[in-house]
């Protein structure tokens, strides 16, 4: 433990501040920066809101890199005017002076040159998130303009590019100050972000305060400058990831009060676990690595698996809780659990560009022995909490088996085998499955229109007689004996899971079309929980989509429009004049219009809206999902006063 507390040193008063140098010979330049405006997708993932945000985070991860080294303890990002975003600390300040290589100032050449950064060289930072040099010189050459402020040595330095990250003048010397540290702001390009240049408070809070959490007792603000009064929100948590777990379950039934915590370090790579269990039957197990979120999991996250399973498997087994020759399976010992994984590595190898799993093989064996060690001593000296772990275990494992006869019901040998098919789904005649989609329709009467209306060669229809289960206060075995859940899963064709193989799904669109009321949506949630929970690859690969069929038919003579929302229809009225030979009715199901309605409106793919179903953060999806679907009442009854003042009611 000494030696975690020499390692973290002034970052939490324990944080080892780096013993290399940061002057302009530890910034090394690897190539240019002439592609980013052409193809800038490359380097943000996107031109959308997404990517908008992307810029904040590169930005800010370099202000983080000078707290993990040791040198801040402060970070404030704030939305000023005109959404130009400025990123302050209090550390070092950039290198100021000439740059061997490049001729100009090291400010300069972190901004204007690629893979120009302190982390190449091994030399400036210890551990790093992001690639210093690269995040800096991307978003000034995605900006219309940016400004650099350095507090260095008892000097103020400015610099300012413009029209995508071209010098308007040298680094020069403004002033005397007694701060020290960096201030970037930048004003994000129009004609690069045409979708929006709006930042959503909501999106840099949520990343800030996780940063916070991942970060512990480093103080993050974010201010919001835009609207007629300041909005502010500040962070700092002692416990880390403790508080993060904590934060995480606040809505949920736990059964052991304190959260299991372990660190250690081993060949300077630092491992932090924090996990809690609660009454629920999914788990929740979040890994990071160097403030990633690694959300393909990877060697940290096996790591992790396997010594979790070792452990509680030896001690169910010596406290006789279970045979000795009986074994808890994986997701046994993980319902119910949520889990922070947290990995400071000086050298991370990713697989994929989206940095989304992390590949390192020595950080597999370091996890297992640090949570094998430190668990197995916890659980010898907390029996109690050792013993609710290991019950619920048993518990998940008994689930488990009885849910496995269950599950065979749902699975099919092949995915042409239309036999196997439910036999309520009205199947469509294509095998391609980039073609095919597949509409979870309310009720047989809506069913039964949809099924007329639809072009059977692509368009499926499997009809739901009422609302499904509740998968979110549901166990295994209940799942899969629920028959609209079953009927779902065997039409899909790709198994659920751990055992889903996205390839063999047999729809491209799964579109929910339920009635426009308060029935409706509450089948379209129960829908979205139980796609979210067991298949979330269709999600994640974006072949959810929910139908949007219209609220009025207003006709006029021979003249028929079809409106989706109220303000719609005021305006086709006022176009249509006088009132008093307009016919308007109101739809309040799908079972009200006939086949060709329901085509026109919503199922024809030239004029049918429909909404994409995307996940941004899963954490916050999760706590959603938690929130409105699971067994706490008093989160959910908070939720809807709070939000009362944004519904409508229809009249």
């Amino acid at each position: 433990m000494d030696e975690i507390r020499e390692y973290r040193n002034e970052q939490e008063a324990e944080l080892e501040k780096v013993d290399h140098s940061y002057t302009a010979d530890d910034i090394q330049v690897l190539e240019g920066l002439e592609a980013v405006r052409k193809r800038p997708g490359m380097y943000i993932g996107s031109t959308s809101g997404r990517g908008l945000h992307h810029l904040v985070w590169e930005i800010v991860d370099n202000s983080i890199d000078e707290a993990l080294a040791g040198f801040a303890s402060d970070i404030i990002v704030t939305i000023e005017k005109g959404n130009v975003i400025r990123v302050e600390d209090n550390g070092r300040g950039m290198p100021v002076g000439i740059h061997k290589k490049t001729g100009v100032s090291t400010v300069e050449t972190i901004f204007t040159v690629l893979h120009a950064g302190g982390k190449f060289g091994g030399g400036a930072y210890k551990v790093s998130g992001g690639l210093h040099g690269v995040g800096a010189s991307v978003v000034n050459a995605l900006s219309t303009w940016l400004e650099v402020n350095v507090h260095q040595d008892g000097k103020e330095y400015i610099m300012r590019f413009e029209n995508g990250g071209k010098p308007v003048e040298a680094l020069k010397v403004i002033g005397d100050t007694d701060k020290h540290g960096s201030i970037v702001r930048f004003k994000a390009d129009a004609a690069i972000f045409q979708e929006t240049q709006e930042y959503d408070f909501d999106t840099l809070n949520s990343r800030i305060r996780q940063l916070a959490f991942l970060n512990r007792n480093i103080r993050l603000v974010l201010v919001d400058e835009r609207g007629e009064s300041e909005r502010r929100e500040e962070y700092k948590y002692e416990g880390g990831i403790k508080e993060y777990v904590t934060y995480l379950n606040q809505n949920k039934t736990l059964i052991h009060e304190e959260v299991v915590y372990v660190e250690g370090i081993e060949n300077g790579i630092l491992a932090e676990i924090a996990m809690q269990y609660n009454d629920g039957f999914m788990p929740n197990i979040y890994s990071f690595c160097n403030n990633i979120n690694t959300q393909e999991g990877g060697t940290h996250e096996d790591g992790f698996r396997m010594a979790l399973t070792r452990i509680i498997n030896a001690y169910a087994r010596e406290s006789g809780a279970i045979k000795k020759d009986e074994t808890l399976a994986g997701d046994d010992v993980r319902e119910g659990l949520t889990a922070i994984i947290s990995v400071k590595h000086p050298d991370p190898q990713y697989e994929g560009q989206t940095k989304t799993k992390l590949g390192n093989s020595e950080v597999r064996k370091i996890i297992s022995t640090i949570l094998g060690t430190q668990l197995e001593r916890f659980f010898l000296e907390n029996p109690d909490t050792a013993k609710a772990i290991v019950d619920k275990a048993i518990l998940a494992s008994k689930a488990r088996l009885a849910a496995k006869k269950a599950r065979e019901l749902t699975r099919r040998k092949n995915a042409l085998e239309i036999t196997s098919l439910p036999g309520k789904l009205a199947d469509c005649s294509s095998k391609d499955a980039s073609e095919c989609e597949i509409y979870i329709v309310e009720g047989d009467s809506a069913g039964g229109s949809a099924k007329m209306g639809r072009n059977s060669k692509y368009q499926a229809i499997l009809p739901l007689r009422g609302k499904i289960l509740n998968v979110e206060k549901a166990r295994l075995q209940r799942i899969f004996e629920n028959a609209e859940i079953r009927s779902m899963i065997t039409a899909f064709g790709c198994g659920i899971g751990e055992e889903m193989d996205i390839s063999k799904l047999r729809y491209h669109k799964i579109i929910i079309m339920t009635d426009a009321d308060v029935d409706g949506a509450h089948i379209c949630t129960l829908l979205l929980t139980f796609f979210y929970r067991f298949l979330r690859e269709v999600i994640e690969g974006g072949y959810v989509y929910i139908a949007q069929p219209p609220l009025f038919k207003i006709a006029k003579g021979n003249k028929v429009t079809y409106v989706y929302r109220e303000e719609e229809r005021d305006e086709v009225l006022k176009e249509y004049g006088d009132s008093s030979n307009i016919n308007i009715q109101r739809y309040k199901g799908l079972g009200e219009m006939n086949p060709e309605q329901l085509w026109e409106t919503t199922m024809d793919p030239s004029v049918r809206m429909m909404k994409q179903v995307t996940i941004e953060d899963a954490m916050d999806a999760d706590a959603v999902f938690e929130m409105l679907m699971g067994e706490e009442v008093e989160p959910r009854r908070n939720f809807i006063q709070d939000n009362a003042i944004y519904a409508k009611l229809d009249i």
